[in-house]
Formats: structure tokens, C-alpha cells, sequence
């Protein structure tokens, strides 16, 4: 199985919000802000082949389907579907993915669903052959958002998902689609149901997959935010995502099992290790992933 970290539309938006609980005098260290307080942030998928006996995609970022009014307020930088363009570079087309996987369904992270924005033209769905994975709890507060983060989604795209008959919807480990090659954490501190998928690494002698690459998706969008007080203004529950964020490292720290970070500009996957005053840091950090094999 080959790996590929793919570049999506990018986003400047402020770092105030980006670190909610963190002075700007600590992050403008990690992330050097613009003239408006803004940070640079990618919109990273993974492309995984085969897995499964699959194509699969994790994630489609932020996308192009943005009105040009509503692209400036949210940052976005480029008007063209970046990702399709990633995609294109690596040797596929839309055609070629069987299954996505969607950690949740907030605009940044699946608005590379859909096509372009074209004037007077309806959202319409740009992976013709694909299947959907989406977490069950998630899907339910995508269709009934609270009006805090109800600005997040996207209205249209449940319906669209759905009507492709191609959703599967889980609640546990393990989906029907990928099997126990893709393994399900779970998380609520950012959104109810964000879901973690982990590619399994080769069974160790306890049964326990060692050494495989998990998405992090809002839980941990980037280095900066491995440090565990470390979280976002976007976040529902800081606290609760802090105790999360915390067993989830721990869990993958043990199993060493390496981190792929969506929104971190400058770094696609890193291994997560502690220092010597016991806090999480990363080391082991590769820029991009270029078919680069699963225990490499």
C-alpha cells in the first residue's frame, strides 16, 4: 500500500481563533501571523491504494465551492479545486476513488465534495464512483446543527450524500466497506462524533496494530496543537477535547503509530513522541507524502 498526502484549497483565517486559549505573544511563535491576524493553513487529504482492495480518499478540504463573496470571508486562497489538481499530479482522477472518508462534514473538510462554484448553478458531487463513510453521531448533528456551529455545514451536502446511495454510516470500530484495515477512534471536544481513522500498522503480540498512520482531522490540526492545553475557539468543549486529545496521544504514542495532520501548512505526518519534561511533541516530521509505503 502506497501513501499520499494531496494539497487542498488553503486558508488564511485568525490565529486568535486557530489557538482560543493561547495568547498571541505564545502562537505567533508557532505560526507567524499577517497584517489582519492571520495564519496559514493547509487543507490536506491522504490518499491511501490499494487498501482493502480500494482507492481511498480521507478527507477533501475546504474545495473551491465557495461563492467568491463568502471565498474572501473564509480565507480561502485559491479559486481553482485544488485538490482535483493534487489528485491529477499523483497519477488519478475523481473516477478512480472508490471511498472517502470524512472525519465530519464541516465546510473545511468536505467542501472538496463538490464542484466548483459556478453561478446559478446547484452544488453537484465531483467523485462520481465513490462510497461515503461518515460517523453516525456526526451525521446526525450535520443534519440538526446547533446554531452555534450551524455556519460550519454545508446545507445541501447531506441530501447529496444520500441520494448517492453509496453512505455508509458507522458507530464503532470498524465499517463495512474498509474492514479492520481503517480503525475507528472517536472524539466529541470539537464536534459530536468526530471521527479518527486510523490505518492499521501489522498486528503486534497483544493483537494491537503498531505502526500504521492515523488522520487527526480538528483534534490535532497540526503540530502546535500536539501540546495538549493547546486548543481552538472552534471547539465546543475545550476541556473535554483536552482529555481526549490526551488518551488519544498516549494510545498512539504507545502503539507508535505516526500522526497525519490536515491543517498544518508545513508538515503532512509526524511521529508523536514526549519530551523531557513529559509534554507531547512531534519528531520524524515529513513535509509530504509522495507513494510512500505504509511502514516506511
Amino acid at each position: 500500500m502506497k501513501l499520499w498526502s494531496l494539497q487542498g484549497n488553503s486558508q488564511k483565517l485568525d490565529g486568535g481563533a486557530m489557538f482560543g486559549n493561547a495568547p498571541r505573544a505564545l502562537w505567533s511563535r508557532w505560526l507567524q501571523p499577517d497584517e489582519h491576524n492571520r495564519v496559514d493553513l493547509a487543507c490536506r487529504a491522504l490518499l491511501a491504494t490499494p487498501l482493502a482492495g480500494k482507492t481511498v480518499l480521507f478527507e477533501t478540504g475546504i474545495g473551491s465551492f465557495f461563492e467568491p463573496k463568502l471565498r474572501e470571508r473564509y480565507g480561502v486562497v485559491e479559486d481553482r479545486h485544488i485538490l482535483l489538481d493534487s489528485l491529477a499530479e499523483a497519477g488519478f482522477a475523481p473516477e478512480d476513488i472508490d471511498v472517502i472518508v470524512l472525519s465530519h462534514l464541516h465546510f473545511d473538510h468536505a467542501g472538496g465534495l463538490l464542484a466548483p462554484y459556478a453561478e446559478g448553478e446547484p452544488p453537484r458531487l465531483v467523485f462520481p464512483n465513490a462510497s461515503y463513510i461518515v460517523g453516525r453521531e456526526h451525521w446526525e448533528r450535520a443534519r440538526n446543527p446547533h446554531p452555534r456551529d450551524r455556519a460550519s455545514f454545508i446545507p445541501e451536502l447531506p441530501g447529496l450524500l444520500e441520494g448517492t446511495g453509496r453512505l455508509e454510516l458507522v458507530d464503532g470500530p470498524y465499517s463495512e466497506l474498509l474492514g479492520k484495515s481503517v480503525r475507528f477512534h472517536y472524539s466529541d471536544g470539537h464536534t459530536p462524533g468526530l471521527m479518527l481513522a486510523e490505518i492499521s500498522g501489522p498486528l503486534r503480540e497483544d493483537g494491537e496494530p503498531r505502526g500504521g498512520v492515523v488522520f487527526c482531522a480538528d483534534l490535532v490540526p497540526g503540530r502546535p496543537w500536539v501540546h495538549v492545553p493547546i486548543t481552538m475557539g472552534y471547539d465546543r468543549n475545550a476541556e473535554l477535547l483536552i482529555d481526549e486529545k490526551k488518551a488519544f496521544l498516549e494510545d498512539m504514542l504507545e502503539r507508535d503509530v505516526h500522526l497525519f495532520f490536515t491543517h498544518d501548512a508545513g508538515c503532512a505526518m509526524a511521529r508523536v513522541v514526549r519530551d523531557e519534561r513529559g509534554r507531547f511533541a512531534t519528531d520524524n516530521e515529513v513535509a509530504s507524502l509522495q507513494a510512500r509505503a505504509l511502514a516506511a
